[in-house]
């Protein structure tokens, strides 16, 4: 039975990741950053295991913040990344990264492939592109799994936010001029738990995303609509008119191909999945 190794499992990816590892019967161990710091080597040697499946979940997230917290990005989101790797290459463990549509430059037309070519203009992106790139040269069989737009509709995130919004406010301004495909944490989360159950070894990259793609503008519509709300009280705006410290990519589509091609489950179409999550 594969045994399951989780860092960032207080997160919402995380969380989710655990509830269905166990569910599946799976045994598991998840700890979150005030368990185990990933940037410490000596820690994360002992808690990687000979023969696991170890998922990282772990990350700096705070797109803005990582503009002047270089440092702290750096060291979340690549040092302990290949702390974790190389702890997995020493003992024979497989590793699962998940990592960021941010680490493209957003400029594209069509699905971003896994092989095409990156250029973030984050400090956030570029520090999980760097991460990518620490874990590729461990030497451990490591699967990197991108992702984009991920919500679980509590919380802060952007579904939570326009169910919080739509009953303090009359209107809701919201961009239409970035493209991305909202993906559901549950989804997400059962995809990485089928890949954690496939023999994977060497190193593969994945993109995985709920099907088809909007805008945040769109999204809101959906979000209003779903939970009976009139959705031509979202009104759209562009990016101009929400200057931030990171620039947001005008276009975060990920393409499912190396997913199905690998023989894996495609996640449901996004608003189908919007539906069960706000169900």
């Amino acid at each position: 039975m594969t045994n399951i190794l989780l860092t960032g499992a207080r997160g919402q990816l995380g969380t989710r990741v655990e509830t269905l590892a166990t569910s599946a019967g799976l045994p598991v161990t998840a700890v979150g950053s005030g368990e185990l710091d990933i940037t410490d080597r000596h820690a994360v040697d002992e808690f990687v295991s000979p023969g696991s499946v170890l998922i990282n979940c772990a990350a700096y997230t705070a797109v803005d913040a990582a503009e002047t917290d270089q440092e702290a990005a750096k060291a979340v989101n690549e040092i302990g990344p290949r702390n974790l790797a190389q702890a997995c290459a020493r003992v024979g463990s497989r590793l699962i990264h998940v990592s960021t549509d941010y680490v493209f430059p957003g400029d594209a037309s069509t699905p971003y492939d896994v092989d095409a070519a990156t250029g973030p203009a984050t400090v956030y992106g570029r520090t999980k592109l760097a991460g990518e790139t620490a874990v590729r040269e461990s030497g451990a069989d490591v699967a990197v799994v991108r992702t984009a737009w991920v919500y679980s509709g509590v919380g802060s995130d952007f579904v939570a936010t326009m169910r919080r919004l739509e009953a303090e406010r009359e209107f809701v301004n919201v961009v239409d001029d970035q493209i991305g495909s909202p993906t559901y944490s549950l989804d997400l989360a059962g995809g990485i738990v089928e890949l954690a159950l496939r023999d994977f070894t060497g190193s593969s990259t994945f993109h995985v995303t709920n099907g088809g793609q909007a805008s945040w503008y769109e999204l809101a519509r959906a979000v209003f609509e779903e939970i009976g709300a009139d959705p031509a009280r979202v009104r759209p705006c562009s990016s101009a008119d929400f200057v931030r410290p990171a620039p947001r990519p005008a276009y975060s589509v990920l393409s499912e191909r190396a997913w199905v091609t690998a023989g894996m489950t495609p996640l449901r179409p996004w608003r189908e999945a919007l539906h069960a999550a706000l169900a």
